[in-house]
């Protein structure tokens, strides 16, 4: 279980949540049934399908995996652990910081869009259906300017979830939104999509290690063929996403 602490009128109370509870919550913000838009996004998969970079699965792993460890994955995780150790210190002035960077650092104008839009959403649905006043007071104000890893990292923080669990299941749900678009739009079949999913179990493991041991001052990306599929992706002829 994990444990927080809150005061109230100058007294401390001791709140508990279990690992049980925190799973089905972390589990529930990371459905595809969460109203978030996640659907609606490929991270420039689209692009390397279009142009014939990613035509079967294990191409769609590769690139999924390079996102992972050495693009958003590697710049989000760090910006998620940030937010959640701001919000669980109560430290305003730090998840403020996080949120700024958080928004500036995208390569191109549909990641940006990926990000903030997700984002705006996480918040607006995070803050009513798990109303936190902490967590309500950030959201309002970041208006469209709130990066999806930093909404879910402050979300976690402020509700005591476990950081380490955070990651894993932000992480998770990046990679399984990319392969859902692959799946549709390679095509491959469903079974394929799952041998997808748990070939980069070890990706997603190895950049939630990344993230809780990386400081704001080191974060930093090396996929620039990704950036660069995602500026095509802007003047594709036909698009089925908006990334």
């Amino acid at each position: 279980m994990t444990t927080g602490t809150i005061m109230i009128m100058d007294t401390a109370i001791t709140t508990t949540i279990t690992t049980e509870a925190a799973l089905a919550r972390l589990l529930a913000w990371t459905s595809p049934a969460y109203p978030i838009g996640g659907f609606s996004y490929s991270h420039g998969l689209e692009a390397a399908i279009d142009q014939g970079l990613v035509t079967k699965r294990a191409e769609m792993v590769a690139y999924i995996r390079t996102a992972l460890r050495a693009g958003a994955g590697a710049v989000d995780g760090p910006l998620l652990a940030a937010a959640w150790r701001a919000a669980q210190a109560g430290d305003d002035a730090a998840l403020d910081e996080v949120a700024l960077l958080a928004a500036a650092f995208r390569g191109t104008a549909e990641t940006a869009l990926e990000s903030l839009q997700q984002g705006g959403s996480f918040g607006s649905v995070t803050a009513t259906a798990w109303p936190h006043a902490g967590f309500s007071a950030f959201v309002a104000r970041h208006p469209r300017r709130l990066a999806h890893a930093v909404a879910f990292g402050a979300a976690a923080g402020f509700h005591n979830l476990p950081l380490r669990l955070a990651l894993v299941a932000y992480l998770t749900g990046f990679a399984a939104n990319l392969v859902s678009a692959g799946v549709r739009i390679v095509p491959l079949g469903q079974t394929d999509g799952q041998i997808a999913t748990a070939a980069l179990t070890p990706d997603v493991e190895a950049a939630a290690d990344h993230a809780m041991a990386t400081t704001l001052d080191e974060i930093g990306s090396a996929s620039p063929m990704i950036d660069l599929l995602s500026i095509a992706h802007e003047t594709q002829y036909t698009r089925l996403f908006r990334s």
